[in-house]
């Protein structure tokens, strides 16, 4: 099974700068997007037939936003993390017979470090989210993370120590969220490499030079560890200040670890979870 997720940084544009190309050619059976910048019925695009697509718009225009596309039929589909959706357009939530995707654009904390207290308290409701899930189902977890985990997941550390995206209080959050139970997919492969990036600035020759930072992931529950196959970094795929990232991994059906959680198949449907 073959699962993509890039932060496209406005699709419309992306679109015009080779996405469908990219989208066609990796064949993907889930393909997931972030920060899609648009409202429905603002993309013209004539899809593959063998995908359905699922959307969640943010209500401020050309802000935030996030898509799945999935030739996997799932069971259910949630929107937000709460009862109440929310206006972000942040999180989707699939659920297949073996295992919950969660599709997330974490929010950034800003330059100025102005919205640190909302995102903090954001990661708390999304971690219990994801534990709450992981209790039923194996959970793969895809996205925009905006954190930099550990020194070697940005060029320059020094430099940027507490700023947004290195705070000691957003590292500490993926620790947190690790400790968990859920496995970084990328350094489980590739623990100690160095130069891998998935997001550059937009300043002349940054990204040319490398000079970049490891905020997109994918994490899965660490009871799917045996399962996996590869993950991997298309750096070279342009279109957005971000680039495509890549997991591989063997199909999960119901059976996939089950004898560490407990599925969620055939039992009443409880807050925060997916039928």
């Amino acid at each position: 099974m073959k699962l993509i997720s890039w932060n496209v940084n406005g699709l419309r544009a992306c679109i015009n700068k080779g996405f469908t190309d990219y989208f066609k050619e990796a064949d993907a059976d889930i393909f997931c997007v972030q920060e899609t910048k648009l409202q429905e019925g603002q993309l013209t695009w004539e899809q593959d037939e063998a995908y359905s697509q699922y959307w969640n718009y943010a209500e401020k225009k050309g802000y935030s936003g996030t898509a799945v596309f999935t030739k996997i039929k799932p069971l259910s589909v949630r929107y937000g993390l709460e009862e109440d959706e929310e206006p972000e357009g942040r999180v989707i939530t699939l659920q297949f017979d073996g295992f919950y995707l969660v599709n997330v654009y974490t929010p950034n904390a800003r330059r100025d470090l102005s919205r640190l207290p909302f995102r903090l308290e954001w990661e708390e409701r999304f971690r219990r989210y994801l534990q709450e899930l992981d209790g039923h189902k194996p959970v793969v977890v895809c996205g925009d993370l905006n954190v930099a985990h550990q020194e070697i997941d940005l060029k320059n550390p020094k430099s940027n120590r507490n700023n947004s995206g290195f705070t000691e209080e957003e590292r500490e959050k993926m620790t947190l969220l690790l400790k968990a139970g859920f496995t970084d997919t990328f350094r489980y492969f590739y623990p100690e490499q160095t130069d891998a990036y998935t997001w550059w600035s937009y300043m002349p020759k940054v990204r040319e030079r490398n000079i970049g930072w490891r905020i997109d992931y994918f994490l899965v529950s660490s009871r799917l560890n045996p399962f996996l196959i590869d993950a991997q970094i298309d750096s070279e795929i342009t279109g957005s200040d971000h680039c495509p990232i890549l997991l591989q991994l063997k199909e999960l059906t119901e059976t996939a670890g089950e004898d560490n959680a407990e599925d969620c198949a055939g039992q009443s449907k409880k807050p925060g979870i997916p039928d």
